[in-house]
């Protein structure tokens, strides 16, 4: 049932300076196609304070800091959907933790039923380039959604 326009589109962030320019790549292509936009911001649970018995978050209250957690995500999303704004679109946004963030960035396109990905990555060069997969390169490796990388 694909007509050739995508009807939703899946802009990635990682809170990089990259990722805001895919935000805003992903905002720019959404409302050429007259596309709707979901931004996705991907963190990893290991940012993610602990609860350790007798440690500081035992006096704090893990509920606390998964409160304020939270709600600092929510208050950048707020900020990625004010950008997307200004392109002159609305964006829904949400935010995962997951210790492999390319199979939650697929999990996300699939459950949103988007049918394009945005996202950025960094060129490696040398070694380092032969021996680290970025998320990026595993998205492309992993979907059949087409990808528009920036860079």
């Amino acid at each position: 049932m694909n007509t050739g326009m995508h009807r939703k589109v899946l802009a990635v962030t990682f809170g990089t300076e990259l990722s805001l320019k895919a935000v805003k790549e992903a905002a720019r292509l959404a409302k050429g196609m007259a596309a709707r936009l979901f931004v996705l911001h991907v963190i990893s649970p290991m940012d993610i304070p602990h609860h350790v018995e007798g440690g500081a978050l035992t006096r704090i209250g893990a509920g606390k800091i998964a409160d304020e957690i939270d709600q600092e995500e929510r208050k950048f999303l707020e900020g990625m959907v004010e950008l997307a704004n200004s392109f002159g679109i609305e964006a829904e946004a949400g935010y995962v933790a997951d210790l492999s963030p390319y199979k939650a960035i697929i999990r996300v396109a699939q459950e949103q039923e988007c049918d394009l990905i945005v996202m950025g990555t960094r060129i490696r060069h040398g070694i380092p380039g032969y021996f680290v997969t970025s998320e990026t390169q595993k998205v492309l490796a992993h979907t059949e959604i087409p990808v528009v990388v920036v860079r």
